[in-house]
């Protein structure tokens, strides 16, 4: 009868070992799962390649005869540095190597620029605090452009800085503890009151530059 007990009682001993094991295993994946509640107090960086796309027919320079002015398109290597301050809300600094555009005057490429667009947002993330891998965004902030290099054919040109409002929408899909993927765009309301030299004359216009900035790169969180 004592061997009969004795063999009863080990698939209960089994058992509770089991369900310690299931215990463990399931607390230790909820602290890992705690490492994506990107929230207040994280510093983050976003890089990659930025598409800056001037919208169609930027102006006119009815002084000189020329009755469209249109801004090309660029792309380049652009970064982003932010601050959330709090679970749902916090301040993204977006910065890029210069950018160069030709401008072509009644269809003719006559004349280029380059221009650095440093632009600061206020940023909401609706599921910021929580462990969603998934975490989107928006902004609204302020851009200043400065314009360097301005050149046109048989003339000079001079293109004056700009500041104007921003809005942005993004997503980071988060990998780990560190790194995402991120897509961003941006509106940026650029606006610059140009000059061109001449034969000796000076002729005023404004180019409404006013571009979608599409950025796709990675992330990082410190």
């Amino acid at each position: 009868m004592r061997h009969s007990r004795l063999r009863h009682s080990r698939p209960r001993h089994s058992r509770l070992r089991h369900v310690g094991i299931a215990g463990l295993a399931i607390a230790t994946s909820l602290s890992a799962g705690n490492v994506f509640a990107y929230g207040a107090g994280d510093w983050f960086t976003h890089f990659g390649i930025a598409k800056v796309s001037p919208k169609s027919d930027n102006g006119n320079f009815d002084a000189i005869g020329v009755d469209r002015i249109d801004v090309d398109d660029e792309s380049g290597f652009a970064f982003t540095l932010g601050y959330r301050f709090l679970d749902n809300w916090g301040v993204e600094l977006l910065a890029a190597q210069r950018f160069k555009h030709d401008v072509s005057l009644d269809g003719t490429e006559m004349a280029s620029t380059k221009h650095l667009p440093p632009t600061l947002t206020l940023q909401y993330y609706p599921l910021g605090g929580t462990q969603s891998r998934v975490q989107p965004y928006v902004g609204a902030g302020l851009n200043y452009t400065h314009f360097s290099d301005e050149k046109v054919d048989g003339g000079s040109l001079d293109m004056d800085d700009s500041w104007g409002a921003a809005a942005q929408l993004g997503i980071d899909l988060l990998i780990d503890d560190h790194w995402s993927l991120n897509a961003a765009a941006w509106y940026l309301d650029i606006d610059s009151d140009t000059t061109a030299t001449i034969g000796g004359n000076d002729y005023d216009t404004t180019v409404h530059i006013d571009p979608v900035v599409v950025m796709g790169g990675i992330g990082y969180r410190f």
